[in-house]
């Protein structure tokens, strides 16, 4: 039987597990930005992320109740840029392709991800969720996820 899987909105209750899987020493060496955050600096980033819903989404991944990963979208001016994170003690059971799959539904416009060549993994959950790799610029590559296409005349 298949463990019960979700995503829901990320709350300020969340912070302390955010801060953990942001500063564990692999998701770090995968982040555009890999200094380790102090938790001043991360509880005003949660507040303000989760006040502009109109500028980042951010979701809690939720394995039998409870917490595996986040995964997250930011607004740009022509698509949304999502990214993700799964908690260290759970990485490789594919839960970063369920966040992403499930996460990919709840947009109509384009979604975009940037990785890292070396990325493997993150690579892999890319593509198979369904993005396309359309180019490498300033060291990373860009995926995207094209918004559902027009049905033709």
């Amino acid at each position: 039987m298949a463990i019960p899987f979700r995503l829901r909105p990320a709350e300020m209750k969340d912070a302390a597990s955010l801060l953990a899987w942001r500063n564990d020493p692999a998701t770090r060496e995968a982040s555009h930005n890999q200094d380790v955050i102090g938790l001043d600096a991360h509880i005003k980033w949660l507040s303000n992320s989760l006040n502009k819903p109109d500028l980042r989404l951010l979701w809690i991944a939720e394995m039998d109740g409870l917490a595996v990963g986040t995964c997250r979208a930011d607004r740009l001016e022509y698509a949304w840029e999502v990214s993700w994170t799964v908690a260290p003690e759970v990485r490789g059971k594919g839960i970063a392709h369920q966040m992403l799959s499930k996460l990919v539904h709840n947009f109509n416009e384009p979604l975009v991800a940037q990785v890292k060549p070396d990325n493997i993994a993150s690579m892999k959950v890319a593509e198979r969720a369904g993005f396309v790799l359309d180019k490498q610029e300033n060291g990373v590559l860009l995926y995207i996820y094209p918004s559902t296409p027009s049905i033709a005349d």
